[in-house]
């Protein structure tokens, strides 16, 4: 996986790339994240258009970030989530934990 991310309006847009599937992929996003957290920057989309696939151990990567971001009074929402990627979501539930949203304009417009 690759890893890019740019900010608009004060909010984080996090870019993977690729497929999710941990190992390096979970260390490179959990110091992302918290390098967010420590410049204060805790409102957060991880855009997922250009992830082709995430397994069990992505979801895990997605559930911590999630939790780390909220225990840090932050917030974390999905945007371009595949079609491959909501069914894992719709399969294990966590559709009623993530706020999904078609693009990241949406995303970044639910945080106002």
């Amino acid at each position: 996986m690759k890893l890019t991310d740019q900010e608009r309006d004060g909010i984080v847009i996090l870019e993977p790339r690729g497929k999710i599937m941990g190992g390096p992929d979970a260390s490179l996003l959990h110091d992302k994240l918290y390098e967010c957290i420590e410049s204060d920057k805790k409102r957060i989309v991880i855009d997922l258009a250009r992830v082709d696939w995430m397994n069990s151990t992505g979801l895990g990567i997605l559930i911590s970030s999630f939790t780390t971001l909220r225990n840090n009074e932050g917030v974390l929402k999905l945007a371009n989530v595949t079609d491959k990627i909501h069914s894992l979501l719709t399969i294990t539930k966590l559709v009623t934990v993530f706020e999904a949203f078609d693009s990241v304009d949406e995303a970044i417009g639910s945080f106002k």
